[in-house]
């Protein structure tokens, strides 16, 4: 097993890579960089009236006089420029890095990211480390305790459908599944504050924030209360429609297993029905819910809670992935990414360790990776 998890990891080096190559290509392409950003703020045009751009050079590009540019007709390579002072857009392509080549540009990035140096925010004089810290509790609130609440829920509700498959019960269970995963978790979320969030008929749940104002000073026993009251309605509306595919997976599971020989055997030899499904089946039929468990959570975690953050008021790296894609602030796009893929590639390997640790049969030294 050994030799298999340094076989992965010497895998995700190239895998890495080639993510990085691949997205830094596409956003040389998006048009719209953090230059027009800047050229479109100082023209009273940006679409972030709050954003601030900090290079930290010595050029004050927040109080840039536009009659101070050159209006000679130079055209410009970057949109809205034109009639601004060359000098001026030369200064910027240096604050942001844009005066070297792009290969050079990448290397640059990627000797940084291998320290784990993932520079400043174009437009947020922060660190992308400290945001990446300060946005992450939000996102695995919401990310550890919906994949939680969705296996605590989906698999006895799966072992139960497969047991009384075709029955009322299961058909009954079955097209509730189906009406909550078709409905949208943003739209259940409107609708959860309309009813329970002062929208319109009751003020039971706080609207915004993962705590109140003065947690720091409360008890810890109401601290937890505080903290599980306002992420009451975000986790149930991200909650109600993960149930179908992890609900149907573990019934086809179960389902699979019941109807071998090892079991018809089992049951041969006296054993009880809960003994056959608990001690037999259970652990054969939930390799695959199991095992899939961390890439569950990565999937939560950063790309399931978007629209939820923005909803509740939860700035979390969802959020914050959003805002530095808009805004074109490319310090924080690359670096959360980087440190995402990384997660989610250490993910992947944890969910192969899983699968030998539910059943010792695997040998994943036995094949290639």
């Amino acid at each position: 097993m050994l030799a298999y998890i340094i076989r992965r990891l010497l895998l995700m080096i190239p895998t890495l890579f080639g993510i990085m190559v691949l997205t830094f290509i596409i956003v040389q392409f998006a048009p719209g960089g953090p230059i027009e950003q800047v050229i479109a703020q100082l023209q009273g045009t940006a679409q972030d009236a709050t954003a601030r751009f900090s290079g930290g050079g010595a050029t004050d590009f927040q109080t840039f006089d536009p009659g101070r540019a050159d209006t000679t007709g130079i055209t410009s390579k970057y949109r809205g420029a034109q009639g601004l002072d060359p000098a001026f857009i030369a200064e910027l392509e240096r604050e942001f890095g844009f005066d070297k080549p792009p290969v050079e540009r990448f290397f640059l990035m990627m000797g940084n990211f291998l320290r784990f140096d993932f520079g400043e925010s174009y437009f947020r004089d922060r660190r992308v480390v400290d945001l990446v810290i300060e946005k992450l509790p939000v996102s695995i609130s919401l990310g550890l305790w919906t994949t939680l609440l969705t296996y605590l829920v989906s698999i006895p509700l799966g072992i139960r459908k497969a047991v009384k498959d075709g029955s009322r019960f299961d058909v009954w269970t079955s097209t509730g599944i189906v009406i909550g995963y078709a409905i949208p978790g943003f739209l259940f979320a409107v609708l959860l504050i309309v009813l329970f969030a002062g929208g319109r008929y009751f003020s039971w749940f706080p609207l915004r924030g993962l705590v109140s104002d003065g947690w720091a000073q409360m008890p810890w026993w109401q601290q937890i209360l505080d903290y599980f009251w306002h992420m009451a309605l975000p986790l149930t509306a991200m909650v109600v429609g993960s149930f179908a595919t992890l609900t149907f997976l573990t019934k086809n599971s179960f389902l699979d297993e019941i109807n071998k020989l090892y079991v018809m055997t089992a049951r041969a030899k006296g054993l009880s029905e809960r003994q056959v499904l608990y001690v037999h089946v259970l652990r054969i039929a939930m390799l695959l819910v199991i095992a899939g468990f961390p890439s569950a959570f990565i999937g939560v975690l950063f790309t399931g809670s978007l629209l939820i953050e923005v909803i509740f008021s939860l700035d979390g790296l969802g959020l914050l992935g959003f805002e530095a894609a808009i805004n074109r602030d490319y310090p924080v796009m690359f670096g959360t990414l980087y440190v995402f893929s990384l997660i989610g590639l250490m993910m992947n390997l944890l969910g192969d360790i899983m699968y030998t640790v539910v059943d010792p049969r695997i040998d994943f030294e036995a094949r290639r990776v």
